[in-house]
């Protein structure tokens, strides 16, 4: 028998409402017992003393780009798993913008043995909506629900045909799959890199106006509303989507939606300077758009927040603004970039945890995020008062493509475990 006590942290479980000091035994990779004043039952029973932490369920991180197959030059499996582990996320859900796309079994199993074999995160693939990422017909949802995807989404390349986006509802309703939209028009946001606006007009960088996301939002919530399908929208970034999500939710449709920590820290200003690391789609928004996302995240309207974590290497982001590639890392900045709002008091710390466990862990129906009884030992221990530097050498992710860098941060992850195994251990506390 293998028997870890977590002593004396605060505990914070969301998903049971729990949120007081206590100790938190774990034998053979499950949470057997969470109780103030436990003590160690084996002789061999290894001792954690979390005086002054937090003790949470692992993260769940519904929106990350693992790169494999296909681009491993910039992330795989294995870098993907050790930078989730280093922020907390013991569960991420990778998107399907492989190379081939993940839109077959084929490609799901091979994800799945990948995760198993490197045992860091539990790595949950999200199918392709359509044919390689087409947006001409229909994947083959069934094949791939057996095989064990969690949602279906063309990501990046958004469904802009309503007729197919309207079957794909119907059919993933079929298998109570979740559609994930990346919610841009594209003929809107053509040729657009940076927020629509006066920096953009001061940059001379051509915008995408905010429309360009409500627009896709509002259709997709007239289909959501004609099909009865779980809808959800990836990496909300406009005050006006938020106030649709809102609406829709009030109406009791099933939609829940996603925001990113930097699009909760960041506006557009990042890009003045042609920082191309600050280059993301959807784009960093104003500072309206950022004041009614920290609105949508203190009332509720926001379900859960998502790294949205993409990895690119020097090639495609060292180049002129317009030509980098969209995207940035953010595994190991999410919780601490998070806490920077519960430090305001934007949130509190239980609603910072819920949007990072309990929160992702209903959008998608996956088990996991809570610290129930009986349930898989993903346990993440927080020290809240740490702070350190992002620093490009000490990334664990194979890119290093964040505006985050030199920044100082405080809060974070020192002790993930995946089924009570340590897959990250900054002080070396089961060394």
């Amino acid at each position: 028998m293998s028997e870890l006590l977590l002593k004396g942290g605060r505990v914070i479980d969301p998903a049971s409402g729990l949120d007081r000091t206590a100790d938190v035994r774990i034998v053979d990779g499950r949470i057997v017992e969470v109780a103030p004043g436990l003590a160690a039952r084996g002789a061999g029973a290894r001792v954690v003393d979390c005086a002054n932490r937090v003790v949470a369920p692992g993260f769940v991180d519904l929106h990350v780009h693992f790169r494999e197959p296909g681009q491993e030059y910039k992330e795989d499996i294995a870098s993907g798993s050790r930078s989730a582990a280093a922020g907390g996320f013991s569960t991420v859900c990778c998107m399907p913008n492989t190379v081939p796309p993940n839109d077959n079994r084929a490609i799901t199993e091979l994800i799945l043995r990948r995760s198993a074999e490197v045992g860091l995160a539990r790595v949950r693939p999200v199918g392709a909506i359509s044919k390689g990422l087409l947006g001409e017909s229909l994947s083959e949802m069934a094949e791939m629900k057996a095989a064990g995807i969690v949602a279906v989404s063309d990501d990046g390349r958004p469904v802009m045909n309503a007729e197919l986006m309207r079957r794909a509802l119907e059919y993933a309703r079929t298998f109570d799959l979740p559609v994930v939209q990346h919610a841009e028009d594209l003929e809107l946001s053509a040729g657009g890199v940076m927020n629509e606006g006066p920096v953009a007009t001061r940059a001379g960088l051509r915008g995408q106006p905010t429309s360009a996301e409500s627009v896709m939002v509002a259709r997709d919530l007239e289909l959501v509303e004609w099909t009865g399908a779980r809808y959800h929208v990836a990496h909300l970034s406009t005050a006006r989507s938020a106030a649709l999500v809102r609406d829709a939710r009030r109406r009791g449709l099933p939609v829940t939606c996603e925001v990113t920590p930097h699009h909760l820290t960041l506006t557009d200003l990042a890009c003045a300077g042609y920082d191309t690391h600050a280059k993301c789609a959807p784009p960093l928004r104003g500072p309206a758009d950022l004041a009614a996302l920290e609105e949508a995240l203190a009332d509720g309207t926001i379900d859960a927040v998502a790294t949205d974590h993409a990895p690119h290497s020097p090639v495609e982001k060292e180049l002129e603004f317009d030509n980098a590639a969209f995207g940035m890392i953010g595994l190991e900045t999410a919780f601490p970039l998070l806490y920077r709002l519960v430090v305001r008091g934007v949130i509190d710390l239980p609603r910072a945890i819920a949007l990072l466990t309990a929160g992702p862990a209903h959008c998608f129906g996956l088990d996991a995020g809570t610290l129930t009884l009986g349930a898989a030992a993903d346990v993440v221990v927080l020290d809240l008062d740490r702070t350190f530097p992002v620093n490009a050498g000490t990334i664990q992710s194979r890119s290093r493509n964040t505006p985050f860098l030199g920044w100082e941060l405080t809060g974070r992850a020192v002790l993930t475990l995946l089924d009570g195994r340590a897959t990250h251990d900054e002080d070396g506390a089961l060394a």
